[in-house]
């Protein structure tokens, strides 16, 4: 019998449901209105692509629990890729994965929490340089940033237990918080500001700087929704990541599914409400050139003054550090599966005494921590939105084909809507990538590359996979043929 370390089933459906909606929650929905403002111009379009993106998450969430009751283990998205699809298509989602979609996600939710501590403690301002070395510049915002996911990460290495008391606590508070904004805002509504806001409400065209208006072509349009919403896609991302610790949530087959949605729709509906407040505070030219894109911040100090600067610094901190958390609580888990199917370190494979994949969190920290050195991790979150969504169709399309290949597998949990919800989200998908593609290639060719690039080392791990196969065969036989060995 082994004496092994396994997963233990410990995170229930709150906290599951708080790893949902505290990954999802970051620093985005605080920031990133201005830019879907610039690109739609008016409150209407504003609404609507929360909205769209919203819907697309909630789809998306609903379709994957079904796939969560049929493999109720840790790896997720990339155990429902290899099931449905092969090994490399799995593997090309890890490798994504782990080059850039999560750590750089960590690093830019780290750096977020730097860059709102310094409105505390202006010592960690992005403008203090400590150290300069030829276009390599590190701020002591990247130096707290990198402290802040080490700590995270060893906390982590603990145990479940801690990782689950931060993601509850820290999600249930800034849950509370936003709430707060909402109605400290929609209580000092400007009836003016809100009827101006609402007077062209679906004029869809670029807001610039001098107030000129003019109007998008019938295609660019559709480009600039599309563009739009990559902010929301991505700060409404990471909702998934409860999947990844399948192997440790009790009762997964229901409880999976559930968080998904219950996490999700929270979050969708907290997101609404912040930018109905924001409509009611701000008039759109000040949404959509708020200093630095803090529309929140704007917010606050219009509701609150000088005090709501405070406030809004310390929400986004707790809402930052929760979120990084979640982020690598769950990251660790893929990278562990993926060793366990020879295509990872091998000794990413293995849980510690706490039963954790100390090492997996670790080397997720380094690439991390190197992330936020680089400052290259807000261009680059841009640049994989086209990649995210893909994987997000690929797998959702899996549930078409598990259906066929796996007619009498268990499904405790059958995708809602079926199969009209699930066609929906992939026909929309399509149509995101598709635009992006074409209007937009900088969003989308780097990230292609990125992912495309783990072909080669997909196959190079296969090989020494089957060497060290070979090998082990070849000592099994030689102690076989001679007892002596």
């Amino acid at each position: 019998m082994s004496d092994a370390p396994t997963f233990k089933p410990s995170i229930k459906l709150l906290d599951a449901t708080m790893i949902v909606a505290g990954s999802m929650i970051g620093s985005g929905i605080f920031i990133v209105s201005a830019d879907i403002t610039r690109h739609t111009g008016s409150a209407g379009w504003l609404l609507l692509v929360w909205l769209i993106t919203g819907f697309m998450t909630l789809t998306a969430a609903l379709s994957y629990g079904e796939l969560s009751g049929m493999f109720p283990r840790a790896g997720g998205q990339y155990v429902y890729l290899k099931e449905a699809y092969n090994p490399m298509t799995a593997f090309l989602y890890g490798w994504s994965f782990f080059t850039v979609i999560q750590t750089a996600t960590i690093a830019a939710v780290g750096v977020a929490f730097a860059k709102f501590t310094a409105y505390l403690l202006p010592v960690f301002s992005e403008e203090n340089v400590l150290l300069a070395v030829g276009t390599l510049h590190i701020t002591s915002a990247q130096l707290l940033s990198i402290g802040v996911i080490v700590l995270l990460t060893y906390m982590n290495t603990r145990g479940i237990e801690g990782g689950k008391t931060i993601q509850t606590t820290f999600t249930l508070t800034k849950l509370v918080s936003l709430a707060a904004l909402i109605i400290c805002g929609l209580l000092a509504v400007k009836p003016e500001v809100w009827q101006a806001n609402w007077q062209q409400a679906w004029l869809l065209h670029p807001l610039t700087t001098d107030g000129s208006i003019s109007s998008y072509t019938t295609i660019a349009a559709f480009g600039a929704i599309a563009a739009a919403m990559v902010g929301s896609v991505f700060s409404s991302d990471s909702w998934h990541n409860v999947a990844f610790v399948g192997g440790e949530i009790k009762n997964p087959k229901r409880n999976i599914g559930l968080s998904l949605f219950l996490g999700t729709a929270i979050v969708t509906v907290i997101y609404l409400l912040t930018n109905i407040t924001y409509l009611a505070v701000l008039p759109l030219p000040e949404i959509a050139h708020a200093p630095k894109d803090r529309v929140a911040v704007s917010v606050s100090q219009a509701v609150l003054g000088n005090t709501g600067t405070i406030i809004i610094a310390v929400m986004i901190m707790i809402s930052t550090f929760g979120c990084n958390n979640g982020l690598i609580l769950a990251g660790a888990r893929v990278y562990h599966t993926m060793a366990k199917d020879g295509l990872f370190f091998k000794k990413a494979g293995s849980l510690n005494r706490a039963s954790v994949p100390s090492f997996a969190l670790w080397i997720q920290c380094v690439v991390a921590c190197l992330w936020c050195l680089s400052g290259r991790y807000g261009d680059l979150l841009d640049m994989i939105s086209f990649v995210v969504v893909a994987f997000y169709m690929l797998t959702i399309a899996g549930i078409f084909i598990l259906r066929k290949k796996r007619p009498d597998a268990d499904r405790p949990y059958k995708a809602f809507g079926y199969p009209v919800l699930p066609v929906l989200y992939i026909l929309m998908g399509i149509a995101f990538c598709g635009l992006l593609f074409v209007y937009k290639p900088r969003f989308t060719w780097p990230g292609l590359f990125i992912t495309l690039s783990g072909i080669p080392v997909y196959y190079l791990a296969n090989r020494n996979k089957r060497d060290n196969r070979a090998a082990i065969s070849r000592r099994e036989n030689i102690t076989t043929s001679d007892p002596s060995y």
